[in-house]
């Protein structure tokens, strides 16, 4: 079989995994994981080698960035004390842990395991986004695992660029390691901010939405080779400028071009996702045939040891630096309350995702002399039994665990949607109002609008839903009062989400509504 043809049966693969995930309601990411599995198993599939820097530079820049993008820079910060030291130490420690854990297992050389204990050591941004965004549990806990799952791979591919020198020129210092670490951190934000900034006055001297999409593609890849090229960090740099843009994008970009960009995003996600998870099923069998006879249950062993290890690591993380500081001071306790069912899901929830995957298929297979890069089959055997662990069993268990915790919504985003609808609407009604005082427009047309927003917010003001629509357009005078109305609605949600009364996600919602409302009149038109 040509391997062309082979890609193009894996993608029809991940289709149809996709629509079986949607229809039993089961998060795609963990039927990719069983499909790579199950691709291990046929036989007679030729195996596709890719230069492993081209893995993960291809694949970890848009990876990571929609998900920056999509960050409520409030919910952020507002958490950031809880984000933090879950991204960085959190990392370290269960980096460190697996490391020790699987030189003293194996025998390979401690270097080879700190690799291993980087790629694994992060949960997913892009798993995160998928098993959680249907679970009814309390915003706080969304933002953080979240944030977590964001800022974390930062901190874990700069921990893998180290551990890759360590292991090809056999030499490290901690305390060098360590300055360095925090100098290319720093650097990574500075080119995250600048590529960020760059990207939005591009965007804005832009009316094209096919070129304006084209240039948001490449914007991950400019900030992550640039930041490469600085020998700093580009992983961080691909983050800050998706956080930077997410914000200054409601204001830069047009409805036209939010509407055909948002789509373009998923589906480079979805696929990307995808080819990861084929690309690892196509080379698990010349892994596994690479493995000395009989060893297949002394991996599955350490596989299971390696899965508990980072559970337990987790658990004692949170449950330490959540509830000893409250043990410490009473004001603490009183100030920041933390119900442990709360904490327990967060320490549950850890899966590891497409991230791993492509940091895994980016280990160089030999070292500087010629020989093997030590345990390389290994890793990535051992990468995939553990992101099969974590997104299968924790994420299927995480509906049946909410329930059994008795975690319940607090439907902070609905209040805050409701809420910002209803000044949209009135600012944009006093708007109408304003215009037909001033006699801008034809008494009929201000009629005409002025029935339909006061009959939303009746609808509002009853907590009742609503679509967010213009009906009945029928002359250009009236198509530009709706559109001046729509216009006064985008930016009364987005002075409410600069206040930090609404977070980005509600702002979002809302604007995709007045978005679809806005594209309507200029097909009537």
């Amino acid at each position: 079989m040509d391997k062309t043809e082979l890609i193009l049966i894996c993608l029809v693969a991940v289709a149809l995994l996709a629509i079986v995930a949607r229809k039993i309601r089961v998060p795609y990411p963990i039927l990719l994981t069983v499909g790579g599995g199950v691709l291990a198993l046929v036989p007679g599939l030729p195996a596709i080698h890719l230069d492993p820097q081209l893995v993960f530079n291809l694949f970890l820049p848009p990876l990571l960035y929609p998900a920056a993008v999509y960050t409520s820079w409030r919910d952020f910060r507002a958490n950031l004390r809880s984000i933090l030291p879950l991204a960085i130490f959190l990392v370290l420690l269960t980096m460190t842990a697996t490391a020790y854990l699987f030189h003293v297992l194996t025998g390979l050389p401690l270097a080879a395991g700190f690799v291993f204990g980087a790629l694994i050591s992060p949960p997913d941004a892009v798993a995160a986004l998928a098993v959680t965004q249907h679970l009814k549990v309390p915003r706080k806990i969304i933002v953080i695992l979240e944030g977590e799952s964001l800022v974390n791979d930062a901190t874990s591919f700069i921990s893998f660029r180290f551990a890759i020198a360590a292991v090809l020129t056999g030499t490290f210092s901690l305390g060098q390691a360590g300055v360095q670490f925090l100098l290319v951190a720093a650097g990574g934000i500075a080119v995250g901010l600048a590529v960020g900034w760059l990207a939005t006055q591009v965007q804005k001297r832009l009316d094209d939405p096919p070129v304006q999409t084209m240039f948001s593609l490449l914007t991950p890849y400019v900030a992550y080779f640039s930041g490469e090229k600085l020998h700093v960090s580009g992983i961080l740099a691909v983050v800050i400028a998706g956080i930077y843009y997410g914000w200054r994008a409601p204001r830069v970009l047009s409805g036209r071009m939010r509407l055909q960009a948002v789509p373009v995003w998923q589906m480079v996600v979805f696929i990307l996702n995808g080819i990861l998870f084929m690309l690892i099923g196509l080379q698990l069998p010349e892994v596994i045939h690479a493995l000395p006879p009989g060893s297949a249950m002394a991996v599955a062993k350490l596989a299971v040891l390696v899965l508990l290890m980072i559970v337990l690591v987790r658990f004692l993380w949170l449950f330490g630096a959540t509830y000893l500081p409250r043990l410490l001071s009473r004001t603490f306790r009183r100030k920041n309350p933390a119900p442990w069912q709360q904490t327990a899901l967060i320490a549950w929830t850890g899966m590891r995702g497409a991230d791993s995957l492509a940091g895994a298929l980016a280990i160089p297979f030999v070292l500087a002399n010629g020989t093997p890069f030590p345990g390389r089959d290994l890793i990535l055997l051992l990468t995939f039994c553990v992101i099969f662990g974590t997104l299968v069993v924790q994420g299927l268990t995480l509906k049946p665990l909410v329930r059994w915790l008795k975690i319940v919504d607090d439907h902070v985003p609905e209040k805050e949607e409701r809420l910002a609808r209803l000044k949209a609407n009135e600012a944009a009604l006093a708007r109408i109002e304003e215009m037909g005082s001033s006699n801008q427009a034809r008494p009929e047309s201000i009629e005409r609008l002025r029935a339909e927003y006061a009959d939303r917010i009746r609808q509002l003001s009853k907590d009742t839903s609503h679509e967010e629509s213009v009906r009945r357009l029928f002359s250009r005078d009236f198509e530009e009062l709706a559109r001046e109305a729509l216009e006064t609605e985008r930016d009364t949600v987005i002075a409410l989400r600069n206040e930090e009364s609404i977070n980005d996600e509600v702002l979002r919602r809302i604007q995709h509504d007045i978005d679809l409302a806005e594209a309507r009149l200029q097909r009537r038109r």
